[in-house]
């Protein structure tokens, strides 16, 4: 019996993790742009994340800045992202994974080059 608890105990510590909420933010961007535009449209919700594994020791160390961009070149006419959440991933004991990952709808510029059908 005290096996069986034990292994389910070892078990959940394994696979078991938390996802933390680092910031709410209400526009974000890591893009150039003419913030006094007055041509945005409000794009789709999208998520970006930057990962790295975790085998005992993680092996690489994830960026806030890359989970960003990963999340605005999901369009290629979008300069940035509104209603922001960003949270920080720690889901490893000794395996698993650790990475940032933001969430929000793009902010898409409609006067970029290609972009005009978006109006």
């Amino acid at each position: 019996m005290k096996k069986a608890v034990l292994a389910v105990i070892a078990a959940a510590a394994i696979v078991s993790g938390c996802t933390v909420r680092v910031a709410d933010m209400t526009v974000a961007s890591t893009k150039n742009y003419n913030i006094n535009s007055s041509k945005f449209v409000k794009g789709a919700r999208v998520i970006g994340e930057d990962n790295y594994p975790v085998i005992i020791f993680p092996t690489g160390i994830p960026n806030m800045k890359t989970a960003m961009d990963h999340a605005i070149q999901k369009d290629e006419c979008a300069v940035g992202l509104t209603d922001v959440v960003m949270s920080q991933l720690n889901h490893s004991f000794l395996f698993g994974m650790i990475g940032f990952r933001v969430e929000g709808d793009l902010i898409i510029d409609t006067s970029r080059p290609g972009c005009e059908r978006r109006a």
